[in-house]
């Protein structure tokens, strides 16, 4: 790790910190604030690789997990009301789903690395942002997976709604996990313009340097 590369992490660890702690605060019925932070973690690692290759890419990425890890097991000390602020299943479903995900982007990207400028970031994003959306909701909130803290009340994840107030019938936990991707793949084509801004100022400082 360089000099250089202190920034990608730092700006990870924040992004991660802030979606720790406003994913406990509800925009509208379907969305949490931290679903407006978290999306931003996906530019960093794509702009990572993007100037430095995949290993620097993945130590931003193992670097936003330790911060995760120490949040997590900060919110299950924490008693809210109706207990942990972070549950056994949240911090399982927060963890694994942010590795696997990140790591996914950065493999993914490093293989389309060469194309249009555009097509690495936004494919990496777009398939990290649906495995991590998947991963989270399900292990979090998914009845089908109660065995991994049966302790945990997680019943009112699985009250029957229509899909986000209109659709189909499906449980709520499916409902929060379509708007939360619905918001990650409209920011994934919004971050597109500060990657190619950033990447170009970078390339136009390293050609005067």
């Amino acid at each position: 790790m360089t000099r250089a590369h202190i920034p990608g992490i730092i700006a990870m660890a924040l992004i991660v910190l802030a979606s720790n702690i406003l994913v406990q605060f509800l925009f509208g019925n379907w969305l949490t604030w931290g679903a407006f932070t978290y999306p931003f973690a996906f530019l960093v690692t794509d702009l990572m690789n993007r100037l430095y290759g995949p290993g620097p890419a993945r130590k931003v990425v193992f670097a936003g997990f330790i911060v995760g890890v120490i949040c997590s097991l900060i919110g299950t000390q924490i008693q809210g009301e109706f207990g942990p602020l972070v549950t056994l299943r949240i911090a399982m479903g927060s963890g694994l789903a942010f590795l696997t995900a990140q790591l996914l982007d950065v493999a993914v990207f490093d293989k389309m690395r060469d194309g249009a400028w555009w097509r690495a970031p936004l494919a990496s994003t777009l398939i990290g942002a649906s495995v991590d959306t998947a991963l989270f909701f399900s292990i979090a909130f998914s009845g089908a997976l109660t065995f991994l803290e049966p302790a945990s009340d997680v019943s009112w994840a699985g009250e029957m709604l229509p899909l986000l107030g209109s659709g189909p019938i499906a449980p709520l936990w499916v409902s929060l996990a379509v708007a939360d991707w619905m918001v990650k793949i409209a920011l994934a084509l919004i971050a597109l313009i500060p990657f190619r801004l950033i990447v170009l100022r970078f390339r136009e400082k390293a050609a005067l340097t």
